[in-house]
C-alpha cells in the first residue's frame, strides 16, 4: 500500500515582544522612557519592564499609548495577542518534543497508510495530529482518557493484546460512528432490527452492509467497521459512545460469513443484556457470564433452539438439507455449517464451500465509491 504523503508545516522561529517595537517608536521619535512615564503617568520602572518584554501590554496600557504617541491601541494589542500566542506554541512545542516515545510506541505507519492520520516529516506536528486524532490535548490527557480506563476493561475480560493498537482502533471506531445520524437507542427498535437483519445474512455483503448501517442507526445503534491492526486479535467490540447511542465496531479478522454474523449478533447481545458502562471485546478469550450470555443469545438469535435441537436429532447434514435448513429458518447456510463445526457436530472440513468468504478490502472500495 503506498504511504501517505508527507506534509510540512511553518511556523515563524523568532516573533519579538511588543517592548522591542516600542522602544523603535521612542528611539525614531527621540522620545525617552523617562518621557514616556511622566506623559503617561506610569512609573518608570513600568515602562522600562514593558520595553524589557517584561509585562504584557494591557488594553488600558495600548489606550494610553494611542493617546501619547498616536499609535492605535489595536496595533499594540495585537502584537501583544500574537506574542504570548507565539509563546503558547513553543511551550506547546516543547511538551510535543517530549511525547517522542509515546509516539514510536504507537502503530503509526499502519494509520497513516489506513488513511486514519496524515504523515508529518516534523515529529512534534506529528505527535498533534495524533493528540487530535484522540482528542485530548496531551499525551498525559491520553493516559487518563484511554489508558486507564481500558487497563481496567482488559483486566476484568482477560483479554490479552497490545494496548496501544486496541487504543487507536477503538478510537477510529468512535470517530466512525459520530459520522453516522442515529436516532435515540431504543431497545425494541433494535431487537426487531436484528429480526431484519438474520434474513440478510442471505444477501450479498455489499448490500447487505449499507442495509445494516440504516437499520441500526434507526434504533440508536452505531455499526461501523474498522480494519484490524497488526498485534490487535480483536473481531469486536461494544461500547456506548453516549447515553442515548451504542457502538458495534467489527474488524475484517475473519473471512468467512458464519464468524462476521455470529460476531454480529454476539455483540448486539451484550447491548441488549448488559450495562451501558462497559465496553466488551472480542477475541480468542470469552471468559466470564456477560461473553456466554452473549454467545447464547447470539447463537439462539440467529437459529432458534428448537429447530436447532430438532436438526441435532435428526443429524441430516448433508448440503441439500443444511442448504434447505437454512433458507426455512431464513438465514445463510453458512451459519448453520460454522455452529454445527463449532458444536462438534460436523467436522471443520466438512461443508465450508456452503461459507461464503468476503475480501474485506475490495468491499471497503465498492462501500467508498458509493
Amino acid at each position: 500500500m503506498i504511504s501517505a504523503p508527507i506534509h510540512n508545516e511553518y511556523s515563524p522561529d523568532l516573533v519579538s515582544h511588543p517592548g522591542a517595537t516600542l522602544q523603535e517608536v521612542l528611539e525614531d521619535r527621540g522620545i525617552t522612557q523617562a518621557d514616556l512615564a511622566e506623559r503617561m503617568g506610569r512609573p518608570k520602572k513600568t515602562i522600562n519592564e514593558l520595553v524589557m518584554g517584561k509585562a504584557a501590554f494591557t488594553p488600558e496600557t495600548a489606550l494610553q499609548l494611542e493617546r501619547v504617541l498616536g499609535v492605535p491601541a489595536s496595533f499594540w494589542n495585537n502584537l501583544e495577542t500574537n506574542y504570548r500566542a507565539h509563546l503558547a506554541a513553543e511551550r506547546d512545542r516543547t511538551e510535543l518534543e517530549a511525547h517522542g516515545q509515546w509516539l514510536q510506541s504507537l502503530p503509526l505507519t499502519q494509520m497513516i497508510n489506513l488513511g486514519w492520520i496524515k504523515r508529518f516529516s516534523e515529529r512534534t506536528t506529528q505527535v498533534q495530529e495524533l493528540l487530535q486524532f484522540f482528542g485530548v490535548a496531551s499525551k498525559e490527557q491520553w493516559t487518563k482518557v484511554y489508558a486507564e480506563p481500558q487497563a481496567a476493561f482488559r483486566r476484568s475480560a482477560k483479554f490479552e493484546t497490545d494496548a496501544k493498537s486496541l487504543a487507536c482502533w477503538l478510537r477510529k471506531g468512535a470517530i466512525e460512528a459520530q459520522r453516522l445520524s442515529c436516532a435515540e437507542y431504543d431497545r425494541t427498535r433494535f431487537r426487531s432490527a436484528l429480526s431484519d437483519a438474520r434474513r440478510l445474512s442471505r444477501e450479498p455483503i455489499g448490500s447487505a452492509i449499507p442495509t445494516l448501517v440504516q437499520l441500526f442507526a434507526q434504533s440508536g445503534v452505531a455499526l461501523v467497521l474498522v480494519p484490524q491492526l497488526k498485534k490487535l486479535p480483536v473481531s469486536g467490540a461494544t461500547q456506548w459512545v453516549s447515553t442515548s447511542c451504542a457502538l458495534i465496531q467489527l474488524s475484517f479478522r475473519y473471512k468467512t460469513d458464519d464468524h462476521f454474523w455470529f460476531t454480529l449478533f454476539h455483540e448486539a447481545g451484550h447491548i441488549l443484556l448488559h450495562g451501558k458502562r462497559l465496553v466488551f471485546l472480542e477475541g480468542d478469550s470469552h471468559d466470564g457470564d456477560e461473553e456466554h450470555e452473549a454467545n447464547k443469545f447470539a447463537a439462539d438469535m440467529l437459529i432458534p433452539a428448537t429447530a436447532y435441537r430438532k436438526l441435532r436429532v435428526a443429524k441430516r447434514f448433508s448440503k441439500p438439507n443444511l442448504e434447505h435448513f437454512a433458507q426455512q429458518i431464513g438465514i445463510a447456510p453458512g451459519i448453520v455449517v460454522g455452529r454445527l463445526q463449532h458444536d462438534g457436530a460436523l467436522p471443520h472440513t466438512h461443508c465450508n464451500d456452503l461459507k461464503e468468504s468476503y475480501d474485506w478490502e475490495a468491499l471497503v472500495d465498492s462501500l467508498s465509491q458509493r
